[in-house]
């Protein structure tokens, strides 16, 4: 018996969030575990059907869904992001796209056995990557700036290029076709194109101006938003199928260059929203395929589509359309490699699939099974191997895990010499040329820069840096760089120096230490306090925990003055000490504190009169 249908849109929340979940915990390609997770709850153990559950409401869910997740991709496309980057990418939505389209004709046609007609239409929609792929992969890989960039933008760009391609494909092929060609359908399906990028484009603009001009109250704007984007999707795509996807686009780039901060603001909640949407419609496509399907996936003609698909039609599309430009061989072979298909391809293949069955093309039906053996495999295919080849063709930021400061004085350029001694990524941001002398002088890398300025997020790259500490003198600064960057790093990576003032007890601590990161260290131990400390030669001291000298022995020995500062993993992680968060210390683990001198002098000494125990015992053997 079918569950309720309530009860499966929980199970399908549930499911998908679930699905990322494990997919971080166990470092796997999210899209992968999600398809999988979709494909046991569906066609394998029927648990649900969300095509036949939902009725009429599946397609419009799906739709709107797809529209929000590539508005919100495509409000993260800055032009600036684009230096050094146009000519590569240019060449590959346009010249490189063309080239997929045309290949993967052939391909359809010549392998697959599929019509003249249906082969250039589902040629021109799989030249699609997709932000519902491509993202959740970039999130998890950690690709330097160059290859990522090309990568988003043209998952995001091409996206609706690709359906628009197919409807073009389309018209064109029944306009030549047909007895009484008439031209009113081709010419209605290019004005309406040029009408999508125009009212997107209105629509990005008109809520722009509104927010800037505070027409439109802050609790109301994510709403607006929100509504905005399925009216802009839904006039043109009511008028032309899949313009709608051409508006969004337009739309989100429009409002992603206009420099609004507060769609900067709304900007994580959309990725949220986005990750969710993601979530779900993956478990929705893939837990509504049925056996028959799946099981013709594994045709021989099939098979060898997805292949040369893979291995031929990307590759030589990006290579040929990038000669000439600035990309190197290794980011050449790297895009030429990632191209997954999502869920513009499933849910536009399957519309396509029933109009030219309609139409009389009965090789359409095995469009569906096309579809999914394609967004399968390059989902598995590429979602395994991006992290490894990235590492092989040095186009990989992975690495230990680094720590951006925001601040220089004494404390965080001491700081930063001991994060460089354990071989940790380290960079110290800070506003004034002056305040970095030190940084400069003690070799460690800088920015300078105003970290909050859009320039520094245009600038600074910030993929080696898993956490930040905000360490300036400026107590409310430092909650304000915390709040600011927490969406981006995540709250149990964020942290700042305690704001503990003793003169405002009840007050200033109260307010200040609930707003932004965690504080660093002890709730009583200022940034004051710690120059103070080193004002009097306080030293930062590695001490090796083992089997026989353990955390409890430490813990007896250690002086009273010591302030725990963070703690090396032998895998490289870094913990840094909070009361909040209690850390869990083991054999093979070192702690790094800022210990009192006379534990210094104490060892200075002992190895003195060893120096002494050894000459002496040196005199009286030669005697």
């Amino acid at each position: 018996m079918s569950p309720t249908l309530l009860f499966e849109i929980m199970l399908i929340g549930l499911l998908g969030i679930g699905s990322q979940w494990a997919a971080w915990r166990y470092r796997m390609p999210a899209i992968v575990v999600m398809s999988i997770t979709g494909l046991l709850v569906g066609p394998v153990f029927h648990f649900i059907n969300p095509q036949q559950d939902f009725g009429d409401l599946y397609s419009p869910i799906i739709t709107v869904a797809v529209a929000i997740i590539l508005f919100e991709g495509s409000l993260n496309l800055n032009f600036k992001e684009l230096r050094g980057l146009g000519k590569p990418l240019f060449r590959i939505a346009t010249f490189g796209a063309f080239l997929a389209w045309i290949l993967g004709s052939l391909t359809a046609h010549y392998i697959a056995g599929l019509s003249w007609t249906v082969a250039f239409v589902i040629g021109g929609l799989f030249i699609v990557t997709g932000p519902t792929v491509i993202l959740p992969l970039l999130r998890q890989s950690k690709l330097k700036p160059r290859p990522a960039k090309i990568l988003k933008w043209e998952g995001i760009i091409v996206d609706p290029i690709g359906a628009l391609l197919a409807v073009f494909a389309f018209e064109i092929i029944a306009f030549m076709t047909s007895e009484n060609p008439d031209g009113t359908k081709l010419f209605m399906f290019f004005a309406v194109s040029v009408f999508a990028l125009i009212f997107g484009w209105l629509c990005g603009r008109g809520i722009g101006w509104m927010f800037e001009t505070g027409h439109i109250p802050e609790y109301l704007k994510s709403p607006a938003v929100f509504i905005t984007v399925i009216l802009s999707f839904t006039i043109p795509d009511t008028i032309t199928h899949e313009t709608g996807l051409l508006a969004v686009t337009a739309m989100g780039m429009t409002l992603a260059n206009m420099g609004i901060n507060s769609v900067a603001d709304m900007r994580h909640f959309k990725e949220n929203v986005s990750i969710l949407l993601i979530s779900a419609i993956f478990i929705m496509l893939t837990a509504s395929l049925n056996m028959e399907t799946l099981l013709h996936i594994f045709q021989p003609n099939i098979i060898g589509y997805v292949l040369l698909m893979m291995f031929a039609v990307r590759p030589l599309s990006i290579f040929l359309s990038t000669i000439g430009t600035n990309l190197t061989f290794n980011e050449k072979l790297l895009v030429g490699w990632i191209a997954p298909r999502g869920i513009v391809a499933l849910t536009v293949s399957s519309y396509f699939a029933k109009i030219l069955l309609d139409a009389g093309y009965k090789d359409a039906q095995i469009l569906t099974t096309l579809t999914f053996g394609l967004v399968f495999f390059t989902v598995v295919a590429h979602g395994f191997s991006i992290r490894s080849l990235a590492k092989k063709l040095n186009l990989s930021m992975e690495g230990r895990p680094g720590a951006l400061i925001v601040g220089s004085n004494r404390f965080t350029v001491q700081l930063a010499k001991s994060l460089m001694k354990v071989n940790t990524p380290v960079i110290v941001v800070d506003s004034s040329w002056e305040n970095l002398k030190s940084v400069r002088e003690a070799g460690i890398p800088f920015y300078h820069g105003e970290m909050l300025s859009e320039q520094t997020e245009y600038h600074l790259d910030t993929i080696p840096y898993e956490y930040l500490i905000a360490a300036t003198d400026d107590q409310a600064y430092n909650s304000l760089i915390c709040t600011t960057f927490m969406p981006e790093y995540g709250r149990t990576n964020v942290f700042k120096i305690s704001p503990y003032n003793k003169m405002y007890i009840n007050t200033t601590n109260e307010i200040v230490s609930k707003v932004g990161g965690r504080v660093l260290f002890k709730e009583d131990v200022t940034m004051d306090d710690l120059n103070e400390k080193l004002d009097n030669h306080f030293v930062f001291r590695q001490t090796s925990i083992t089997e026989q000298f353990t955390f409890q022995q430490y813990m007896k020995e250690k002086d009273s003055a010591t302030v725990f500062l963070y703690l090396m993993k032998p895998s490289g992680q870094i913990k840094f000490f909070t009361e909040e968060m209690k850390t869990n210390v083991e054999s093979g683990d070192i702690i790094i504190s800022l210990t009192p001198p006379n534990k210094e002098k104490a060892k200075i000494k002992a190895k003195l009169e060893s120096q002494r125990n050894g000459n002496s015992n040196g005199m009286t053997s030669g005697k």
